[in-house]
């Protein structure tokens, strides 16, 4: 088993965010608040957590692939998730998660 493909418009259960299906990738968290439900059990798309914890974003960082990855934390089991950013994901959201992170890190 592997990545699935599903890409489809969901409203977000956190900040009620009307999220359309993205365009070029598969939409996995919140364009708004950027974050996501633990559905994903091992591979992308198999749907097969029972978790269904929120997953919040923790950290982005620039990826010489993916442009920018947020990295979101499972409230409820602790699951460490990377996922590539949007297009339109709200970048105010991303850029204040990298300056948290560096002021964590330097100073």
């Amino acid at each position: 088993m592997s990545f699935t493909v599903i890409n489809e418009a969901f409203l977000c259960d956190w900040c009620g965010e009307q999220n359309p299906p993205s365009k070029g990738t598969c939409r996995n968290h919140c364009r708004n608040c950027l974050c996501s439900k633990h559905v994903d059990a091992v591979f992308p798309g198999d749907r097969k957590s029972l978790c269904e914890g929120k997953l919040v974003p923790i950290d982005a960082y620039p990826h010489p692939k993916h442009e920018i990855v947020i990295v979101h934390k499972c409230e409820q089991c602790e699951k460490v998730i990377q996922n590539k950013k949007s297009e339109d994901d709200n970048f105010d959201a991303i850029i204040a998660l990298m300056k948290n992170n560096a002021e964590t890190i330097f100073f």
